[in-house]
């Protein structure tokens, strides 16, 4: 069995750090492993429009912002296929048949769903526990798992690589897949979940201390930054509110630079920006102990920042100026990516028997049975 992964972003502005350690540096890591036949990475605009139906240009124009992100990063259009989800629309029509496998109160009790509607405001004027009356959710955004579902099995995948929050619509794709192949037969592919293997990259919290980083909330650093505005946010994020000077010692854990760190250094940035430090279990302990500001540790990763952003910056910029041409990828990546769904698609419909039109063998059984009938009507 081919081993292809799916995965990708809604377009509902610019890509994040939390992105970036949480699925994108993966997301690299795993198209330059050689170890998987085929990758699809969507820009999921279909899902994006469920709660942005009123502002349409928002996520027409954020389409060119991911789609830059991506490249800049060092996702590969000759090794992965970046494709537009509203361009391959067999992806509504597997959406519209798992509707069918799937209850409402079964949607009700994915957690991923309920911190959405909660984050999202659609909460407001709800009867306490029944998220079907809550007012203003619209029905795309509630089916948001089924339609996920549909992604991922419509290009066969076996590895889906995101962030933990996640885990709950990965479990509910696993659900419907093995419901259509006990009602229907084997036919969907079992999809597994591969998580970041750094428990800080799990889920990034904004500069705020807010347990996510989110643009919603407006506690990000996103991927196209300048190294300015990087060492604005990273001066102005939470630490230890406790930690009031420098002699005093100071908590490691909930503190949102040394969670960044934990994210993004390695040994030989002490060595080049902070030689007094052998490592940052070193640094760590010192803080504890008292005796070093927070500054100083800022001003590290700011430096650790920027230095993983600039070549990121670099390939955004030179993207930037061939704008067309990015385009030209995404419509190649979308003929491609249509192909792959319209196979499973087809294999759907015949596992379902709704494949009228190239059953010859219904067509022709009908065919001789009325045939027959005619036959016995004529000798009576």
């Amino acid at each position: 069995m081919e081993k292809i992964i799916l995965t990708g972003d809604r377009p509902t502005g610019r890509l994040h750090l939390g992105h970036f350690v949480g699925s994108l540096r993966r997301r690299v890591e795993l198209q330059n492993s050689g170890l998987y036949d085929r990758i699809f990475i969507m820009i999921a605009d279909a899902q994006a429009l469920t709660d942005n139906a009123d502002n349409p240009e928002k996520v027409r124009q954020n389409i060119i912002e991911v789609a830059l992100d991506y490249l800049s990063v060092g996702l590969d259009p000759a090794k992965s296929t970046l494709f537009i989800q509203s361009q391959v629309p067999e992806l509504c029509e597997l959406a519209f048949y798992y509707m069918n496998l799937v209850t409402v109160q079964r949607l009700q009790r994915n957690p991923t769903v309920k911190a959405e509607i909660q984050m999202r405001g659609f909460a407001e004027g709800a009867v306490e526990g029944d998220t079907t009356q809550r007012q203003g959710i619209p029905v795309g955004f509630f089916t948001y798992p089924i339609s996920q579902a549909s992604d991922i099995t419509a290009f066969r995948a076996t590895t889906v690589p995101v962030g933990e929050d996640q885990e709950p619509m990965i479990e509910q794709t696993r659900e419907i897949v093995h419901k259509f192949n006990s009602v229907y037969g084997p036919t969907l592919t079992m999809p597994e979940i591969l998580l970041p293997d750094n428990a800080a990259c799990l889920r990034l919290p904004g500069t705020d201390g807010k347990a996510k980083m989110s643009k919603s909330l407006g506690n990000c650093i996103y991927l196209s930054d300048t190294a300015e505005e990087v060492r604005k946010k990273v001066m102005g994020m939470y630490t230890d509110p406790d930690h009031l000077r420098v002699e005093d010692p100071g908590k490691v854990e909930g503190n949102t630079v040394f969670t960044y760190l934990d994210a993004f250094s390695r040994p030989e940035h002490f060595a080049k920006y902070l030689p007094e430090y052998a490592s940052l279990d070193e640094m760590k302990d010192h803080y504890r102990r008292g005796g070093l500001g927070d500054v100083k540790v800022k001003r590290l990763l700011i430096a650790i920042l920027n230095e993983t952003l600039d070549p990121i910056r670099e390939r955004r910029h030179a993207y930037e100026a061939r704008i067309g041409e990015v385009y030209d990828i995404l419509r190649e990546g979308s003929i491609k990516a249509r192909a792959a769904a319209a196979a499973t698609l087809a294999d759907v419909r015949r596992a379902m028997k709704i494949d009228y039109f190239d059953d010859r063998e219904l067509i022709d059984a009908q065919a001789a049975h009325f045939a027959q009938n005619a036959q016995n009507a004529q000798k009576k």
